[in-house]
């Protein structure tokens, strides 16, 4: 917490010489830096006081000014920054306000509020030509405001996108026209309110509205603060007789569509020639015909043109999710407030969403999210996976005749034949264990992972797969005998054989697997030293493990830099477990490890965990193997057509590699099936340059619910439905075309369409692309 300290002021004159503005800025940030939260600034024309105070550890700043404030005072303004003007401003006060609230007790310049996001503005006085221009407006926060007390001066709101402006008209600079010379033009987003008379403004971008009850309430309430922000209460009164208001708001593009819009041939007849004479700006100079030139085409002259690519690409977290889940679809029914439909859409791509996407994935999603480009916190899916318990069994299509026999009961096998079952066709399990499962119901630790949730999961898929209990391994005829008498067969039966060290003492060892088998059911009995070789994630488990069951030291050796990462290892961190590499084992003795160095470390219990082997025994011949994994095409097709293979009989992986290979196998036997060429509609992954991260918010580090998730999601080649491309369309050449149920589609009116690109540059989504014009004919 920062010691409180006392008011501190600051002075623009130094020995009778005037200080710079960066000089002053400078002094202002060690203040704050120093702990000072009241400052006092003796201003002589310095220029952005009481801007950009960032390092404030979120406590309130108040900034005083006296004397002569310079130009842009709050520039670029924090939230929890309040500023006080003890008289007039010069020009640009609030530009790029971010948050400030910054009291001017006088009249302010021009350019007040200019480019504001955030904040609010309050003048006690008049202000000059192109107030509140160019406003912006996020809705995760408060819209920007500008109150004035007397009038604004030309070109007020000029291509205002956002926030609110209230025009008091009380003592106006110009008691005709409260609202300037051509006000509202370019208008685009938020609201004007203003008391008095005025001489018009743009029609074709603003248009007068009624005064709720609700709204008046808002505005009543605000004049309140205002007056007393500006020490006027006593006009309170005056100010709140409802009848005097009028408000203004912008048009919506829908709006906009209809409304006449005036040719560049009337522009230059009505209003350039009008005011400015023949010959325009350089009438005096030459009299050459300057009637303007059409350079601006439309139709099938256009060099460019938008096309709408929506769900043409993958997301890249759906693209590296190895379930192939698309992340960004589920945000998106979060978004529509479908959490139902965004909890059961993960059924359509893995049978373990909770258990997996919860708690047991080290989630590459997140990692290759678009937001980490620009250093920003993920989207957090493990929210959406662990609500993914509560997903339904899905409606299971008429069996299709189709017959496929799953050697192996693990995550991938289920995996296999869950899909498959999804598409209508039969698929067998065949596995030794009595229950579906394998690893992940008999040996990842309750630590990992609740028991409940793998049960429930497990419960569900037993629902949808048939399962056939093998009393003994399988044979070569036995397996022979499966790919006869089914349409395909999917090997994924893991790897079982502990690998291990030849050395001296190696009976000694315990496999990883026997410890983790036995510590599930809390049989396992460590002791106070344990030693494991191999310092993996399951040797961290392993780690964590024996701390629960009473180790006190704990060391992991391995040949070299650990592979661990993620909640593994920083669970076995947090046990207290030791690693060391690279270190070699010479043998196992009754007293520990000994080294190739020599060195003992003293063990009770040495666990071995570097991996396991496949198995491969059971296989024909005609199924290729190579250094004992089988060889696959990247379709898991083995050197035999009928028979696929996943898992770890393949290469060694992640649980959710094998869930993910499982699927894949399932697509490419559904497409053969179906007499389609496999893999022939996959999509590519989005480009990331094409997404805009503008409108995402950058200071979230941890995410507060399911919701807010959602709503961060930038929903990477799938179209938001936000209406960006038709608000900053300068030809309004966009319009939303509904179609059925919440289906829709954005399309592109050729004819007003100029191919100037701000659709694409503007969509947060990205699915919008500039593609080279190529007219029939």
């Amino acid at each position: 917490m920062t010691e409180k300290k006392l008011p501190y002021t600051i002075t623009g004159m130094r020995d009778g010489e005037r200080l710079s503005s960066r000089v002053v800025e400078e002094e202002i940030q060690r203040a704050i830096d120093a702990g000072h939260r009241q400052l006092t600034i003796q201003a002589f024309g310095q220029h952005g006081i009481g801007g950009r105070l960032w390092k404030t550890n979120g406590e309130t700043v108040h900034i005083r000014i006296d004397g002569h404030a310079g130009q842009r005072t709050g520039s670029i303004g924090y939230p929890g920054t309040f500023i006080d003007v003890l008289g007039p401003v010069s020009d640009d006060v609030g530009w790029l306000n971010a948050g400030a609230v910054i009291t001017v007790h006088g009249h302010a310049s021009n350019g007040v509020a200019n480019g504001m996001a955030q904040g609010k503005v309050h003048v006690a006085g008049s202000i000059g030509a192109r107030g509140m221009t160019m406003t912006k407006f996020n809705p995760r926060f408060d819209p920007p405001q500008l109150w004035i007390l007397g009038s604004a001066g030309d070109y007020f709101a000029e291509f205002m996108a956002g926030g609110v402006a209230v025009i008091c008209g009380h003592a106006p600079q110009n008691p005709e026209n409260v609202l300037g010379y051509r006000p509202m033009v370019g208008m685009v987003g938020g609201r004007v309110f203003f008391r008095g008379p005025h001489k018009g403004f743009s029609q074709a971008d603003a248009k007068m509205v009624p005064i709720d009850d609700e709204t008046w309430r808002w505005l009543s309430d605000g004049l309140r603060d205002y007056l007393t922000a500006i020490d006027r209460v006593e006009l309170l009164e005056t100010l709140t007789m409802r009848e005097e208001w009028q408000l203004i708001r912008a048009r919506s593009p829908q709006e906009k569509i209809g409304a006449p819009r005036r040719s560049m041939a009337d522009f230059h007849q009505n209003v350039w020639d009008k005011h400015l004479g023949k010959g325009g700006l350089v009438g005096d100079l030459t009299d050459l015909d300057r009637s303007p030139i059409p350079l601006i085409t439309h139709g099938e002259l256009r060099r460019f043109v938008p096309v709408w690519e929506n769900r043409k690409f993958k997301a890249p977290c759906e693209a590296t999710c190895p379930s192939g889940i698309p992340v960004q679809e589920r945000w998106r029914l979060v978004r529509e407030g479908r959490v139902d439909e965004a909890v059961d859409l993960a059924l359509a791509f893995t049978p373990f969403p909770a258990s997996v996407c919860g708690y047991l994935c080290p989630h590459p999603c997140m990692t290759a999210c678009t937001k980490g480009s620009a250093f920003m916190t993920p989207v957090d899916v493990s929210q959406l996976g662990r609500a993914s318990i509560q997903a339904k069994v899905p409606d299971l299509p008429p069996l299709s005749g189709k017959r496929i026999a799953v050697i192996g009961g693990g995550p991938a096998g289920i995996s296999t034949a869950w899909q498959l079952r999804r598409k209508g066709h039969e698929a067998v399990v065949f596995d030794t264990a009595g229950t579906l499962g394998g690893k992940i119901a008999s040996v990842i630790p309750n630590t990992r992972i609740p028991a409940e949730v793998v049960q429930k999961e497990l419960d569900r898929a037993a629902e949808v797969i048939p399962h056939v209990h093998l009393q003994q391994r399988l044979a070569q005829a036995d397996t022979a005998q499966l790919v006869a008498d089914y349409d395909f067969v999917v090997v994924a039966a893991g790897a079982q054989k502990p690998r291990t060290l030849p050395i001296p003492g190696k009976e000694r060892m315990v496999t990883a697997t026997d410890f983790l088998l036995q510590a599930k059911q809390d049989q396992a009995k460590p002791g106070v030293r344990v030693v494991i070789i191999g310092a993996g994630n399951v040797g961290c488990d392993v780690a964590t493990e024996a701390s629960r069951l009473g180790a006190k030291e704990i060391t992991l050796l391995d040949v070299q830099e650990p592979a661990s990462f993620g909640k593994e290892r920083e669970d076995a961190e947090a046990a207290g477990a030791i690693f060391r590499w690279p270190v070699f084992t010479r043998q196992i003795t009754d007293a520990g490890v000994e080294l190739e160095s020599g060195e003992l470390i003293p063990a009770d219990t040495v666990i071995i965990s570097i991996g396991d082997a496949p198995d491969l025994d059971f296989l024909p011949d005609d199924v290729a193997t190579e250094r004992g994994y089988v060889m696959v095409n990247d379709d898991y097709q083995t050197s035999n057509p009928k028979v696929y293979a996943i898992g770890d009989v393949v290469r060694p992986g992640l649980l959710t590699d094998a869930i993910g290979a499982g699927r894949r196998a399932a697509e490419t036997i559904t497409e053969i099936l179906a007499g389609k060429r496999p893999g022939a509609d996959r999509k590519t992954v989005i480009d990331i340059k094409r997404i805009s991260l503008e409108y995402l918010d950058p200071r979230i580090i941890e995410y507060e619910d399911m919701a807010q998730c959602g709503s961060q999601c930038s929903s990477c080649g799938t179209c938001r439905d936000c209406g960006i491309c038709v608000a900053t369309c300068p030809e309004a050449a966009i319009s939303r075309k509904a179609g059925e149920g919440v289906e829709f589609e954005y399309v592109v009116n050729p004819e007003r369409c100029i191919g100037c690109g701000f659709c694409a540059g503007a969509c947060p989504c990205g699915i919008w692309d500039l593609v080279e014009n190529t007219p029939m004919g």
